[in-house]
């Protein structure tokens, strides 16, 4: 690879991981990017994937005092997402982009829809403690433990649905974050970080199960995954670190604001150029 290719692709997994570390769509940057440098299509979306997902351990260091809170959700939700990944990826393997493709702005506006929505009015079905998000770095631990087991009884809506959004993140995946945003929402959940420590948990396995299958199906690029995987490792890291320095209802503004983007491009993509 000549250098400007090297730059030009750690410099996109850096951006594609900060990206995903904050709201998900990543994949918007960096699949694009490996087109750019010739990379075919089916093999830049194996290599894209395999590149953020090793790169995922950086943010998952950066929300891992959020960890603990969120342990009862992460069992629940990551049977179906390890199973959804899978077979998103086997579909991936026998069939072309194009019907999921155009299905990519449709999901990423009604999630974006949805979790605006829901920052605004909130569940209804309990009562939360007040908390002042300007300041959510004063919050206790056991205060955001607390948040996290007062979720209302929705949860079989939320796995059928994290299994529809695993089964699209192992196909292609664009988007996957702020669709399990709004779905973690709905089910209850409240605290902007933890949601976001969950996401990132969860669409980690989703995108190491399909990376796997892409390494035994031989679609990786190798040297571009390498160079990519660093770039996504600074960017996860760098992404999960200052968004919690931002108060929560700016976290926020920023997903809906990424969300809104990402639909208008892939709108773009798909109906117009």
């Amino acid at each position: 690879m000549e250098f400007p290719e090297i730059a030009g692709l750690a410099l996109a997994a850096a951006v594609g991981g900060a990206i995903n570390a904050v709201a998900g769509g990543g994949t918007l940057v960096t699949f694009p990017a490996l087109l750019f440098f010739g990379v075919p299509a089916i093999n830049a979306n194996a290599t894209s994937t395999l590149a953020l997902v090793i790169g995922t351990s950086g943010s998952i260091y950066g929300y891992r005092e959020h960890v603990p809170a969120i342990k009862r959700w992460l069992w629940r939700f990551l049977p179906v997402s390890v199973l959804g990944g899978f077979l998103g990826a086997l579909l991936l393997t026998h069939t072309s982009n194009k019907t999921f493709s155009k299905l990519v702005p449709f999901l990423i506006l009604f999630a974006t829809v949805l979790f605006f929505v829901q920052s605004l009015i909130g569940p209804r079905t309990r009562r939360i403690e007040d908390e002042d998000e300007d300041e959510d770095e004063d919050e206790s631990p056991a205060h955001a433990t607390r948040n996290t087991q007062h979720a209302p009884r929705s949860t079989l809506f939320a796995l059928t649905f994290q299994f529809a959004v695993a089964l699209y993140g192992g196909y292609f995946g664009a988007g996957i974050g702020i669709l399990m945003l709004a779905s973690l929402g709905w089910i209850g959940l409240t605290h902007i970080h933890q949601m976001n420590t969950l996401k990132t948990i969860l669409s980690s396995l989703i995108n190491l199960v399909a990376a796997l299958w892409f390494i035994f199906a031989s679609l990786v690029y190798w040297p571009q995954a390498a160079i990519m995987t660093l770039g996504a490792l600074a960017g996860y890291f760098l992404g999960s670190h200052y968004a919690q320095r931002i108060p929560q209802n700016r976290v926020r503004q920023i997903i809906v604001l990424i969300g809104l983007l990402l639909s208008a491009v892939t709108f773009y993509k798909e109906f117009i150029h």
